[in-house]
């Protein structure tokens, strides 16, 4: 049998290309290494407990009947009702640095009253940095030459507190270069995060996962869990097969690929030369997550989300260190405006990491390390936030050696590399990318990648 395109990955950027390609009677297979849908943005269970992985909030919010928004395109491509993927709004969010703090919700007002009321000075020039902003097409499919974030946020504003203010929270969701960000990525998550503002699911990333194989199996596609890509054939500037883990062999007219551009360029057989060129990213992370016997609320977490610094100064690369313990992310699930209460507390921290270190660390020291460096965390969180110690009823952490395995992403590198291909091609003509290498950010970001490619690289043709 001859697919009209095998996808690669069973994650949001997957199973939208998929759905997509399916809704219009094209024989669509998704091959998958693991047994559990989501890739970077799945879930695990643990003691009962169901544990979202990647997914602090959905960023792109926007009501049901905008049908322009990130959103609402995602919604009539795919053929969902706005309500049947139950997005629960955020309350409240802030970037807290130790000389201010910007708060922020999906009322976008709201934050450029903060940067009025906090940077007098500067929301002139905020407001000409938005018009540019409003103005500008990230969404164009055109591999121009990159322009630093950083560098145009100069432009228009003086201030370097209020640069790294802005710029952290789009930094932690989206960004795989150091110290910056491609400015078309930085328009695409200013947008997202500030502009839109956060959502989550009642369900969680079970829910609409489950959603999406439910309609794509529904449509007629199929797929092969736990049997990934060993190798792509490659013949006269042509994939020409796949062979899988279990040493079968399949054959696509198109093939599109969610495991990164590198990645995806290593499984070619033979290798093509561009492989040399492109360089793996570095921008990975550890997180824990903290099950309470009270409410965040309760012990003073009020906040959806807060994007914090102790420094002045904010870093962003891959520490010399474990992890980073001066800045990081910390969200509280149940400060979300959810029908009914979540059934415990919960908390979740995120901190850049350094990969070597992880991979390099002895098995027998691996569980001793997790323990140290989350202790180190917490003693540097409980300096700006109030301790929640005593009332910590289970914890798990997961590093860059967790994500490298269950992503297959070089480096656990969670944005992937630092060059994107915008227009998803490859130097094989049948051969396309899709999800975080694309370029698109964030869930609704991913999962409009995989909707986008399919209709430019399959069903256009």
């Amino acid at each position: 049998m001859v697919y009209d395109a095998i996808i690669i990955g069973a994650g949001l950027s997957g199973l939208a290309g998929g759905i997509r390609l399916a809704l219009f009677d094209k024989k669509v297979l998704i091959v998958e290494k693991h047994t559990v849908v989501g890739g970077l943005n799945s879930f695990y269970t643990r003691k009962s407990r169901t544990f979202d992985v990647g997914l602090h909030a959905m960023t792109n919010y926007s009501p049901a009947g905008q049908r322009r928004s990130p959103l609402g395109k995602l919604l009539k491509q795919l053929r969902f009702r706005h309500e049947e993927f139950r997005l629960c709004q955020q309350e409240t969010s802030e970037i807290r640095f130790p000389e201010k703090s910007l708060h922020f919700n999906n009322d976008f007002e709201y934050l450029k009253q903060e940067i009025a009321e906090q940077f007098p000075d500067q929301i002139d020039g905020f407001l000409k940095l938005l018009e540019k902003i409003e103005n500008y097409d990230e969404l164009s499919l055109v591999n121009n030459a990159p322009v630093s974030a950083k560098d145009v946020m100069s432009e228009y504003l003086s201030d370097p507190l209020l640069i790294d203010m802005l710029f952290c929270p789009l930094a932690y969701y989206g960004s795989a270069r150091e110290q910056d960000m491609d400015f078309y990525q930085f328009v695409i998550m200013f947008k997202s995060v500030f502009v839109e503002g956060f959502s989550k699911p009642e369900g969680g990333m079970n829910y609409i996962l489950n959603l999406m194989v439910e309609k794509y199996r529904r449509l007629g596609g199929e797929m092969q869990m736990g049997n990934g890509v060993k190798s792509i054939r490659t013949q006269n500037g042509k994939a020409v097969g796949l062979v899988l883990d279990d040493d079968s062999e399949l054959q696509a007219k198109t093939i599109l690929s969610s495991a990164g551009y590198l990645e995806t360029l290593r499984l070619c057989d033979p290798a093509p030369a561009e492989l040399k060129e492109v360089k793996a990213g570095q921008m990975t992370f550890m997180e824990s997550i903290f099950v309470l016997d009270q409410l965040p609320k309760d012990l003073g977490y009020d906040q959806s989300i807060v994007f914090f610094s102790l420094n002045s100064k904010f870093q962003y690369r891959s520490p010399k260190i474990p992890i980073d313990p001066d800045s990081g992310v910390l969200c509280c699930p149940n400060n979300f405006q959810y029908p009914s209460p979540l059934p415990e507390g919960i908390l979740r921290l995120t901190h850049q990491a350094n990969y070597d270190y992880w991979n390099e660390l002895p098995r027998k020291d691996y569980i001793a390390a997790k323990k140290e460096q989350r202790a180190q965390a917490l003693e540097k969180l409980f300096k700006i936030f109030p301790n929640f110690s005593e009332s910590v009823v289970f914890l798990d952490s997961f590093t860059p050696k967790t994500i490298e395995k269950y992503t297959g992403h070089l480096n656990g590198a969670v944005y992937g590399a630092p060059e994107k291909s915008k227009n998803g091609q490859t130097p094989y003509e049948n051969l396309f990318i899709c999800g975080t290498d694309q370029g698109f950010l964030g869930i609704i970001g991913a999962t409009l990648s995989g909707i986008s490619m399919a209709n430019l690289h399959i069903l256009k043709n």
